[in-house]
Parts: C-alpha cells; sequence; structure tokens
C-alpha cells in the first residue's frame, strides 16, 4: 500500500539531537504521558480534542482501553479534554436506533468530556429517521458513516440526500475511509478500504462542508487529496505515519483542514498525541491541530 507521503512536499530531515530527544520524550512518555507531553505546551493539551475515538467492543479481539472509564482515565492522564466517538457496535448490528441509544446515554455519564457521533446505515431502511433522532433526541454534533462495513458506496444517491440531510440540519458528517488495516481482518470479515473518488462531486451536489475524514491517509493519492481539500473535506492525523509525517500532512493542504485524531482504543491515544509533538510544529499551528479546526468544524 502506498504511503501518502509520496504525493506531499518533504519536510527537512530531523538532525541526530533532535531524534535523539524525540526518542528520549516518547520513552518517557509511556511511563509520565501528562508530564512530558503537557510539558510542551499545557494549555493547548488541556483543550485538546480527539475526532476520532470509539466506545464498546472491538469486535474481532479484546483493546487495551475498550471500557469506557478506561479510556477516561487515560484521555485524562494525556490532557486530552474531549473526545468525539461513535460505537464499534455500528459495525456489524443492524439496529441502529439501539446502538445509537447506548451511545448517547454511555457518553451523558462522561460530563461533557465525550461527544456522541452517532451512526447511520444507508443500507437499511428508514435511516433518515436514525439521522432525525440522532439529531432531535440525543443531541448529536454529528453521525458517523462506516460505508465498506453496510455494504454501499459514495456513489450511491443515498449518500448524497444524507449529505444535503446533514447540511440542512447543521450536523457534521464523518466517513471512516478505514476501521482496521486489511493485512490484519479476519479472514471472514475482510472489509476494502472506502473508495473516496465520488465523494467530491457528492459534497457539491449537496452544498455540504461539513465532512470530516478519518483513518484515510494512506490510502488517499495526494490529487484526490487536494480535491477533497478543495471540495471543503477536512482529515484527521490517526493513520498519518513515520518521522514528519504530520508536518508533510499539513504542508500539502489548505489551513484548517486536518484535526487531531487518535483512532483509540483500536490505536493507543498517547502514540497520537506524541506524533503531534514529534513534528515541532509552531504554537499556532499546534493548537489549530489539537483543537481549533475541530471546534470551527462544529461551529459550521
Amino acid at each position: 500500500m502506498s504511503d501518502i507521503r509520496k504525493n506531499l512536499p518533504p519536510v527537512p530531515a530531523p538532525t541526530r539531537r533532535r531524534f535523539c530527544r524525540i526518542a528520549a520524550a516518547a520513552g518517557a512518555a509511556l511511563l509520565a504521558p501528562r508530564a512530558v507531553l503537557r510539558a510542551s505546551d499545557a494549555a493547548t493539551v488541556a483543550a485538546a480534542v480527539d475526532v476520532n475515538a470509539h466506545l464498546f467492543r472491538w469486535p474481532f479481539r479484546r483493546l487495551p482501553l475498550d471500557d469506557t472509564a478506561a479510556l477516561l482515565a487515560r484521555q485524562a492522564e494525556l490532557g486530552i479534554a474531549t473526545a468525539w466517538v461513535g460505537s464499534y457496535e455500528a459495525l456489524l448490528h443492524r439496529d441502529i436506533a439501539g446502538v445509537n441509544a447506548r451511545l448517547a446515554e454511555e457518553c451523558v455519564r462522561s460530563a461533557g468530556r465525550l461527544l456522541p457521533f452517532g451512526a447511520v446505515n444507508l443500507s437499511l431502511p428508514d435511516w433518515d429517521d436514525d439521522v432525525r433522532r440522532c439529531h432531535e433526541v440525543h443531541r448529536m454534533p454529528g453521525v458517523r458513516l462506516l460505508p465498506n462495513y453496510h455494504g454501499y458506496t459514495l456513489a450511491d444517491p443515498s449518500f448524497v440526500r444524507l449529505l444535503t440531510v446533514a447540511r440542512e440540519r447543521g450536523l457534521v458528517v464523518q466517513i471512516a475511509a478505514s476501521m482496521e488495516d486489511p493485512r490484519t481482518q479476519h479472514p471472514l470479515a475482510a472489509v476494502p478500504d472506502v473508495d473516496l473518488r465520488p465523494l467530491p462531486d457528492a459534497m457539491r451536489a449537496a452544498g455540504a462542508k461539513g465532512t470530516m475524514i478519518l483513518n484515510a491517509s494512506r490510502s488517499v493519492p495526494g490529487p484526490l487529496l487536494k480535491s477533497l481539500a478543495g471540495a471543503g473535506a477536512c482529515f484527521d492525523t490517526a493513520r498519518v505515519e513515520g518521522v514528519g509525517g504530520i508536518a508533510a500532512f499539513l504542508r500539502g493542504l489548505p489551513p484548517g483542514r486536518v484535526a487531531f485524531g487518535t483512532h483509540a482504543p483500536f490505536f493507543n491515544p498517547e502514540t497520537g498525541l506524541l506524533k503531534v509533538f514529534e513534528a515541532q510544529l509552531a504554537p499556532a499551528e499546534t493548537a489549530a491541530l489539537l483543537g481549533g479546526t475541530a471546534r470551527a468544524f462544529l461551529g459550521r
């Protein structure tokens, strides 16, 4: 699988001294994440928003932080103030209304630290009622789509209608381009990455701006990435990899198009935060990445 960094402008290679400093900080962070990560910019980290997390059980194996209390405790250690969360139950359950009700109830108990993003399965009847419930009953700020697990493509006419309805209701639409690397998937549940090529035209047809793509960085070629950004899409950092990867990703896109995401608990959240500080961004860039972009997106 090609790495998206090949399509983006290069960043200067880190010096040996910088590499050693980053490595030392990373090792120390595994033992005391709050002390190391907050030392860089306490106010910025304390306001961090993770736009890509999930609650409940991943259906194929247990994850270390698949208990909500454990996930909240780790976020508190790292200084992450808020997380936008979907439900792992949405991958395979057909009772989407029940999935979203349980997600909303769990988030209520978090005292505002978890914001629920309900699932919508466009392959099921009455999906528009699930959108209505997410907005009117559960007061969710957005919805999260899993097209590859739910068996439809972004060329489906119902997808344009979903974008239109979400725009009219002021909802953010998150699209999970992938959930797991194909090389580690269960052989009886092999799910390819979502084909994002129809998305720019769909967004323009619906007049949609509040669209965020999760876990897409490894699979999106450079020209398509720029086309998506030009249509108003935003991306998260969960699958941006390599030394200097986040810095290169930001340089290849217009401002305000990248938000901090960890893909927790599938990935350890401290890894996502360490990648941000490894990038050695300017303070304003770090503040926008860790929270400003996400908050602006909700403001739309």
